[in-house]
């Protein structure tokens, strides 16, 4: 009904009415996002936060959105001198380079997530951290840890070592199973597990305690959460890589340091109080946001690209003529908004995540 209403005006009437439209549309966009961008910073004051380098896809995403803009302006041109055929190419360049973009959108979110960036999840190991309950010797050594990364003799574990190692933690993910009979000829001599300190032995399939007491339960469990952290690469950080290099985190604005495996805040040990708020309740609110900020544009995109690929198959099948100008001129306006949109959020979340 709008339509035909809309449709019914007088052409240069019917332009402007539609391009304030679009305007209005684009307005309740900003400020939507401006204030999950607000929201961002105040939320980035008050807690703990982490700053993950930024996927190479998102910088090629970047460039393709941008480039796709040239394309339809000069088909705004084509279709006002009644070009169709060039419009119709020009739209089709256009609308693969939309879906470029979210192609290259979703290989982003894909190598935050390999990395351990998840839209949900905490930020510090706390079930299974290695060397809380659980150590491990490997070929008579005792397995230290630093962040994510597992050392023997203050030497990082080659890449042979530290497969060896996952394929021997694969035995011990067991879900719920706890009951298992275990068979393990690796075990005693290359591995040996270390349980507060106090080795494990294997009799009959069960480990048993230097006191002769077999594993509890829970004590299982942890072995089982030890299993899970070490197969996913994982050591006292959800994130992987190397904090202060590969991300970085944050509290109340300020960088942390991290020390033999300690967070340093303000040239000092991290208190006790916030040391528990970190570990027992605090999830990486940061990653959630940045999820959400570029998810939520990436569903714009998706619905412009699928309004680009009315636009062309109408173009292409002589459905639209030089009088649909002000359709593909609103449409334009709208996608170029698109791309400056998506500008400002990645220098926002450059420079602010």
């Amino acid at each position: 009904m709008k339509e035909n209403f809309v449709n019914s005006l007088p052409p240069e009437q019917k332009e402007k009415t539609k391009k304030g439209l679009v305007w209005v549309f684009i307005f309740s966009i900003t400020m939507f996002f401006a204030g999950l961008t607000s929201a961002y910073i105040v939320s980035m004051g008050d807690g703990f936060w982490i700053k993950v380098k930024f996927p190479t896809a998102f910088w090629i995403s970047t460039i393709l959105i941008l480039a796709s803009s040239l394309p339809l302006y000069m088909a705004v041109k084509a279709i006002k001198a009644g070009d169709m055929k060039k419009t119709s190419m020009l739209l089709l360049l256009t609308t693969i380079l939309g879906i470029a973009f979210g192609i290259s959108q979703w290989k982003g979110y894909s190598a935050l997530n390999n990395e351990g960036a998840h839209f949900v999840s905490r930020i510090m190991v706390t079930d299974g951290r290695y060397g809380e309950y659980y150590s491990i010797k490997m070929d008579g050594v005792l397995l230290d840890i630093e962040g994510n990364s597992y050392e023997k003799k203050g030497e990082l574990l080659t890449e042979e070592e530290a497969q060896a190692l996952r394929t021997f933690m694969l035995n011990f993910d067991l879900g719920t199973d706890f009951n298992q009979i275990f068979t393990l000829p690796a075990y005693g001599e290359k591995f040996v597990f270390l349980y507060k300190d106090e080795p494990l032995s294997l009799v009959n399939g069960k480990f048993v305690k230097t006191n002769g007491e077999a594993l509890q339960l829970l004590e299982f469990e942890r072995l089982t959460h030890l299993a899970r952290n070490i197969i996913d690469e994982r050591g006292d950080f959800f994130i992987s890589g190397k904090m202060g290099e590969d991300f970085h985190l944050y509290y109340a604005g300020k960088e942390l340091q991290y020390i033999d495996r300690k967070l340093h805040y303000n040239g000092e040990v991290l208190s006790d109080n916030l040391q528990n708020k970190l570990l027992r309740g605090n999830s990486d609110t940061s990653t959630a946001y940045l999820f959400m900020i570029t998810g939520l544009h990436f569903l714009h995109v998706i619905c412009a690209v699928l309004m680009m690929l009315v636009y062309t198959i109408r173009s292409f099948t002589g459905r639209w003529d030089a009088s649909n100008a002000v359709n593909l001129k609103s449409g334009a306006i709208f996608w170029h908004f698109l791309g400056a949109l998506w500008v400002y959020l990645l220098l926002f979340l450059l420079f602010i995540h």
